[in-house]
Formats: C-alpha cells, sequence, structure tokens
C-alpha cells in the first residue's frame, strides 16, 4: 500500500505546472495595441489568483512549439482566439494535448460547444434559443429560396464554426441575392447558421453572465456601435457595468446545467427576443471573454473553483 501511495507522488512531483492559462501569441505584455494588453492584463489575473490559491500557474500560446503538454496537470482555455484562423491545426493539436493532460473546460464541452449546433441541444434541453435555420454543407439552395422558405425577411448569417463575428452578414429577402456567390463558397465546406435579425440586440444590447462552477458572479451589457448591429469590440462594440434581473440569473444558470457535463467557466450571452423573450445568443465554453477586469473578485472563484477540481 505504501509502495502504490510513493509512486503516485512521484507521478504528481513529475508535473512542472498545475494549470496553463492559454493564450495566442498576439497577447503579450508589451504589445502597443491596448486591446491586446487588456486580454494579457485579463489573463494575469486568472494567473494570479491560481497562484493565491497554492497552484503552481503560467499563461502560454496554444500553439507553442516549445511547451511539454505533459509536464502541466491541466490547460485552462482563456484567450486562444485564432483557433478558428486555422481550426485544422487547433484541432490536431486539441487531439494531441487532451491525452497528455486535463482540459478546462473538458475536451468533450470543448468540442461540443465549437460549433453551433450546440444550440439545438440546449433548445431540446428546454433552453430558449432565437429561431434558427441550420443549413449543413453542401446544401445547393439560394439565400432566396431559404428566405422565402422560412418566412423571413430580414436575417442573419454567419458560419456554425466561427468567432469574432467571422463570415457574419445582415441580409434582407431583396438584398440576400448579392451575398450568393460567398454563401455557395462557404456552404461547400462548412454548416451555416441563418437566424431572423433581432431587433432589440440593436436597441437594448445583449447582456453576459459570468457563471463559475454553476455559481453567477457578474455580468456586462455590451452594446452595438450606431449604425452597426454587432456587440464585439472589433467592430466598435461597448461594454457597460449591468446588473440582471433575478429571471436572467436563473436563465443563465439554467443554461449551464441543461450541459451534459457542468462547465467549470462559462459565459452566457441572452437577448430579449423579437417577441420580448429572454433568449440565449451564445453559450460561450471555450474562451470566452469574461471581463475579470471589472470583477477582479471572480477570477478568485474561478481558482477556487479550479483547485477543487484538480483535487478530486
Amino acid at each position: 500500500m505504501n509502495r502504490k501511495t510513493n509512486l503516485h507522488k512521484v507521478k504528481i512531483n513529475m508535473h512542472k505546472y498545475d494549470v496553463i492559462v492559454l493564450t495566442d501569441s498576439r497577447y503579450t505584455k508589451d504589445s502597443k495595441d491596448p486591446y491586446h494588453h487588456n486580454v494579457f492584463y485579463e489573463d494575469a489575473l486568472v494567473v494570479n489568483a491560481l497562484t493565491a490559491e497554492g497552484l503552481i500557474a503560467d499563461r502560454k500560446a496554444w500553439n507553442d512549439p516549445d511547451m511539454d503538454w505533459s509536464t502541466t496537470k491541466a490547460v485552462m482555455f482563456r484567450s486562444t482566439w485564432d483557433y478558428f484562423d486555422d481550426f485544422e491545426a487547433f484541432s490536431k493539436w486539441l487531439n494531441a494535448v487532451s491525452k497528455v493532460t486535463t482540459l478546462l473546460n473538458s475536451e468533450k464541452i470543448i468540442r461540443w460547444n465549437i460549433d453551433k449546433h450546440y444550440l439545438q441541444d440546449l433548445q431540446a434541453n428546454g433552453i430558449h434559443i432565437a429561431a434558427s435555420l441550420f443549413i449543413e454543407t453542401g446544401c445547393t439552395k439560394t439565400l432566396k429560396d431559404l428566405h422565402t422558405e422560412m418566412g423571413w425577411h430580414e436575417t442573419v448569417l454567419k458560419p456554425c464554426i466561427s468567432g469574432a463575428a467571422r463570415h457574419t452578414y445582415r441580409l434582407t429577402a431583396d438584398t440576400c441575392s448579392a451575398h450568393d456567390s460567398i454563401f455557395k463558397s462557404l456552404i461547400a465546406n462548412e454548416a451555416m447558421i441563418l437566424q431572423p435579425f433581432q431587433h432589440r440586440i440593436v436597441t437594448e444590447g445583449e447582456r453576459s453572465l459570468m457563471v463559475f462552477n454553476g455559481h453567477y458572479t457578474h455580468a456586462v451589457l455590451k452594446r452595438a456601435k450606431v449604425g452597426d448591429y454587432r456587440v464585439q469590440d472589433d467592430f466598435g462594440g461597448s461594454v457597460h457595468q449591468y446588473t440582471p434581473t433575478a429571471a436572467e440569473i436563473q436563465f443563465a444558470i439554467r443554461t449551464v446545467n441543461a450541459c451534459d457535463d457542468l462547465p467549470l467557466y462559462a459565459r452566457v450571452d441572452l437577448f430579449n427576443d423579437n417577441s420580448g423573450n429572454i433568449a440565449l445568443a451564445e453559450l460561450e465554453l471555450i474562451e470566452p471573454e469574461l471581463w475579470f477586469r471589472n470583477h477582479p473578485e471572480a477570477a478568485t472563484v474561478l481558482a477556487k473553483a479550479t483547485k477543487k477540481k484538480l483535487s478530486l
């Protein structure tokens, strides 16, 4: 019995790190770009919180060629926001790294959440989402055909695997034909999702609620710039402090509990749909921006939950 215990201790001690916080190579301390520096600061809050909990933590790019991933007990996805630029390379890396360390969130959650088809699963589990048409790879219908079939006049088209509003287009039944060429090239290789345009996102904004290990911590309100509908920073969107309603908090917690595995961290993006009902825009479980700089104590909540998970 003692021999087995000692071997177990030796195996644990072989790890150089407890947690590596994953980023991409653009976000460095010395970056002149203020946004990039903000990302570095956010990640640093997480690393410092993990360290304060007695964990050995560091921050590295997911595709760092010099990193031996077997030397860390776990990796935490935080700002790997270039993964969809070379998804094939990322997928291969994910396959390899999942064999030698623990992924936070889990590989199962990550692979499920990468593809927006996950929205169908959540809808089946009782979570209200916006009306959505999933267009599978190889579809030969035109955008005009799809608008006519669904009876939608104003819509948004985007890939099922995407980020930062990549190939996101606002369409109408009258103007969509102008996008048929790009749609044809995209649908030949990847599935797309078509949804009715949500006017309340423009007038009211989109709320992001942060949930760690099933517990709500804080929220922000994201607004698009005047004349746009995209709330992302990349397109001039702005972020504001926000106090959610009890109904919104309950919706966010129900959403994470509707997943097959409870995520360690989650960002629940919700809005009021065209009928005025709370609806899920996205459930971000891979590398969501979590606005720790607005609520630094949430980094401690995440660090404590991480320590507990690694000790199981």
